[in-house]
């Protein structure tokens, strides 16, 4: 298995005052955005991408949309290497 790697992300206080969230969500959130748009880039398989968002390969495909990224949004060939890969 892997290591972890810990990133760290300075900003002002007021951003989770703006956003009215707690830090721990503003976390969960910054990783589904961050890992949505590597999906959408074609950077990260959807697996790749659960992982780094934390969550399951099920669940982070059904939420995509939330985050205007199209979980179908994938070649013939894309699709046949994500079902491999399932």
């Amino acid at each position: 298995m892997y290591g972890e790697i810990s990133i760290v992300l300075n900003f002002p206080s007021s951003i989770l005052l703006a956003l009215r969230e707690t830090p721990e969500r503003f976390k969960t959130e910054a990783k589904m955005v961050l890992a949505a748009k590597l999906f959408e880039m074609k950077k990260l398989t959807s697996g790749q991408a659960a992982m780094l968002a934390g969550t399951d390969r099920v669940n982070f495909l059904l939420n995509l949309h939330k985050y205007g990224v199209s979980a179908l949004d994938a070649s013939e060939e894309e699709f046949a290497a994500e079902v491999e890969n399932a």
